[in-house]
C-alpha cells in the first residue's frame, strides 16, 4: 500500500545542475510523482518514519531525499519498522540497487513486481527481505 502525502511543491531548489536530456528526464518524472498519492516533497526521514510506524507492513512513500547526492528516498514500513533507501540518479536513470529506469515511478512499478518473487536484501534493512 501507499501513505498518501500533499501536494508538493513545484521543482526543488537544491537538485544540483543537470544536462539538458537529464533535466528533461528528472522534469517528466517529478512531474508524474507530484501526480501520484505516494510523493511527500521535503519530508524529513524522522518525519517519514513516524508516518510510516502507524501503517501496516509494506507501505512506502517517496520523498525528496535529504542526501545531497540522492534526489529521492523510498521510505517503507518493513516488519521491525520504517526503513528508508536511496534512489539514486546517473546517466539520466533512477537506480535502486539492481534496478533502472528513466522514471521513478516506473522504477518502483519494476521493484514491485521483480521483490515478488526474489526480494531484496539492504543491508539497512538488517538483512530483512523487501518484498
Amino acid at each position: 500500500s501507499v501513505l498518501s502525502g500533499s501536494a508538493p511543491p513545484a521543482l526543488p531548489h537544491r537538485f544540483r545542475m543537470f544536462r539538458s536530456c537529464e533535466w528533461e528526464v528528472l522534469e517528466r518524472s517529478l512531474t508524474i510523482l507530484q501526480a501520484s498519492d505516494f510523493y511527500w516533497g521535503p519530508l524529513s526521514v524522522g518525519e517519514a518514519h513516524a508516518k510510516l510506524q502507524r501503517e501496516p507492513v509494506g507501505t512506502y512513500l517517496v520523498r525528496d531525499s535529504s542526501q545531497g547526492n540522492c534526489l529521492f528516498s523510498l521510505s517503507v514500513r518493513m516488519p521491525a519498522g520504517p526503513v528508508s533507501l536511496r534512489i539514486s540518479f546517473q546517466e539520466g536513470y533512477f537506480r535502486l540497487k539492481n534496478w533502472f529506469a528513466d522514471c521513478v515511478v516506473r522504477l518502483l512499478e519494476l521493484v514491485v513486481a521483480g521483490t515478488r518473487n526474489n526480494p531484496l536484501h539492504f543491508d539497512e534493512m538488517g538483512g530483512t527481505p523487501l518484498v
